[in-house]
């Protein structure tokens, strides 16, 4: 079970997942996270397939280290007829269910989003796909990958003629945020109105929503800004540099300020400050070419640590670029005590605090459940008995 933590704001919520990969675990990794419940409903046998995406983690998935911790594991067969009841028990438990099955299938199986709001008014209900209801892509599978290319994000990411996915699964985890927001939310006016609500989330509108400016720039003038690597399509300069010590420093600036400061005070370069080509954000980026040369001839005089130090000192946004090893012993994280161990079958395992913590209440770190782990003791809670369950498991329902 996950450890109690009566202070947390969702404390007394227990959320019922229909889940796997990445989406809805995340969504619901944030409500457990914040103090809800989760039990999360898993196939006998082989449970959540992102369970097998490796086994680095003392035999663990990172994938799923990452998404489920502070979860109960519970294993049903939702096409046997047998555990109809166990199911509507567990479901009239539910202040809030999650799924992201395959299109059609939670309609299939009545605990899609509608169906659960008919018999449950007070049920907040998500639905999770890759396209959303209507239009023609309705039917489709999506994964992180195939919404982000299909939403424009791979276009916009790499260089001209080399396009890439972002590294972070930024379809998934913007479609999970979004979707426990808009949970949170229903909660609030649930308690003011009594009245569950029905929420569906996709992977394709989360990436169009985050492709933001660059859709509205292309809607206006018809045209596609080709990707720019590490740098901006808008502003400049904004990029990564070569440093002394065979590093890279990433420098930013954003207004026509930042600019003065970074040309005089950093570079020393009071006639690029004075020069009329480069005075608005506009005119920079036009010349952005020009810029990086002389910002880069003036980075590889110099070492990383000192760069960093001058441009704090002047005000100017300063950053390594990191690797992920490089990131894993970052001071950032380790003098904050951002790393963390959890339980797990195979013993502790590794995790990071949660992005948003509070004075106010202490962070839940409970443990990864292992497949099936709690089903007996949930299958007890909602009244079954040991007889019960062991018919069920052996007959590969539970």
């Amino acid at each position: 079970m996950t450890r109690s933590t009566p202070d947390a704001p969702l404390a007394g919520l227990t959320v019922i997942s229909f889940e796997q990969a990445v989406a809805a675990p995340y969504c619901t990794r944030l409500l457990a996270d914040l103090g809800a419940r989760v039990i999360k409903v898993e196939q006998p046998g082989s449970g959540d397939f992102s369970r097998g995406f490796d086994d680095v983690a003392d035999g663990l998935a990172t994938h799923f280290v990452w998404l489920n911790r502070n979860k109960e594991s519970v294993t049903l067969d939702l096409k046997n007829a047998d555990v109809t009841e166990v199911l509507d028990r567990l479901l009239e438990k539910a202040d809030i269910v999650v799924q992201n099955l395959a299109p059609g299938a939670a309609r299939r199986l009545g605990i899609d989003a509608t169906t659960l709001l008919a018999r449950f008014p007070r049920i907040v209900a998500v639905d999770m796909s890759g396209y959303g209801t209507g239009g023609p892509l309705e039917h489709r599978r999506a994964y992180d990958l195939l919404a982000q290319a299909e939403a424009g994000s791979c276009w916009t990411t790499g260089w001209e003629g080399n396009p890439a996915k972002p590294g972070p699964p930024v379809a998934d985890v913007g479609c999970g945020s979004h979707a426990a927001m808009s949970v949170l939310a229903a909660i609030i006016r649930r308690d003011r109105t009594g009245e569950g609500a029905a929420i569906e989330a996709d992977l394709f509108d989360t990436v169009t929503d985050f492709l933001g400016f660059t859709l509205l720039h292309a809607r206006y003038t018809g045209q596609n800004r080709p990707p720019l690597g590490m740098s901006s399509v808008v502003v400049a300069p904004y990029n990564g540099y070569p440093t002394r010590d065979g590093r890279t420093v990433v420098l930013g600036t954003t207004n026509d300020n930042e600019w003065q400061r970074l040309s005089r005070t950093l570079l020393g370069r009071d006639d690029l400050a004075d020069d009329p080509a480069y005075a608005t954000t506009p005119r920079r980026h036009e010349h952005r070419e020009v810029l990086d040369e002389a910002i880069a001839a003036w980075t590889e005089t110099l070492d990383l640590e000192e760069i960093c130090a001058r441009a704090d000192a002047a005000g100017i946004g300063v950053a390594a670029l990191s690797s992920p090893t490089d990131v894993v012993g970052h001071p950032q994280l380790v003098d904050r005590g951002r790393w963390q161990d959890v339980p797990s079958p195979v013993g502790p395992v590794h995790t990071l605090m949660p992005p948003t913590t509070s004075p106010q209440w202490e962070t839940p770190l409970g443990g990864v459940p292992g497949l099936g782990e709690h089903t007996e003791a949930v299958l007890a809670e909602l009244g079954f008995d040991a007889d019960q369950y062991a018919k069920l498991h052996a007959a590969g329902a539970a």
